[in-house]
Formats: C-alpha cells, structure tokens, sequence
C-alpha cells in the first residue's frame, strides 16, 4: 500500500490565487415570506436578505398566492393561519398549479398542532418549522430546499 501524496502549489500558482477576482457569485434566490404577523416576516426577510436572499413580502395569504403566480420566486415561506386565505390553503393552490407546483413550501407555526403539521405536509409542504426558530436553523432548512429542488 502506497502513501499518500501531497504536493503543495506552487508559489506563483498560490499568488495568483489570491490577487485573481473572487468567482462571481450566483444570482441570489428570491424568497417569498408570508406572514400576517409584522414583525415576524421583518425579521425573516431581514436575516435572509443578510444571508444574500432577495425578498417579497405579503400580510395574507390572497396576496401571497398573487405574487407567487407573477413573480415566481425559487422558494415561499408560509404562515399556517393568515387573513383572507390561510397558508395551508395557498400551499395546496400552489401545488395545483403547473407554473408554481415545483417550488419549495416551509410551512411556519406558532401553533404546535400535530393537525397542522400532517395536514402541511399532506397539501404538498416541502418543510415545516414550528415558532419560535432560530435564524440558523430557518437558514439550514432554506438552504436544504433550495439544494433539494435544485435552485439553490
């Protein structure tokens, strides 16, 4: 069995490394949020936007289908209960639709019903993140469905 062998770059290789422009990054994903709750979908869209993420924001769930079906962003983060429709029905809207079907749902509660979690889930939700969450796990969970549907 041979070892292993290890080569170190060489030095003009290692400078160019570092003074070449950095790779462009990718073009950042859109993330729709929709929450009736102000200060919730603030703080969401804030943390993902420091993350890199470009955000849209609806206060119900009418709405919320609305911008999904126009702007059609790589992912949507729901609200269970919003005013007007509520988030278990926007999601099962969504899945309906040739044009939005494909796209990631992460469902979000304050409520911890085990209904609301099997019913998500049975509509077509990608995931679902009880409230209170952190912004690291909010973030683990975007990333994942993001690489999981191939958008990310």
């Amino acid at each position: 069995m041979t070892a292993p062998v290890f080569t170190e770059p060489r030095p003009d290789e290692f400078i160019q490394a570092l003074t070449s422009r950095p790779i462009a990054p990718p073009p950042s994903s859109t993330i729709l949020i929709a929450d009736d709750d102000d200060d919730i979908r603030d703080v969401i869209a804030f943390k993902l936007q420091v993350a890199g993420f470009r955000t849209l924001s609806a206060d119900n769930g009418r709405s919320a289908l609305s911008m999904a079906v126009e702007s059609r962003p790589r992912m949507i983060i729901l609200d269970v209960s919003m005013p007007q429709l509520d988030g278990l029905s926007v999601c099962y809207e969504l899945h309906a639709r040739p044009e939005t079907a494909q796209i990631p749902v992460l469902m979000i509660s304050g409520s911890h019903r085990t209904d609301d979690v099997d019913r998500s889930f049975a509509i077509g939700a990608d995931d679902y993140l009880p409230k209170p969450f952190t912004q690291v796990e909010m973030l683990r969970r975007v990333n994942w469905l993001l690489l999981a549907s191939g958008q990310h």
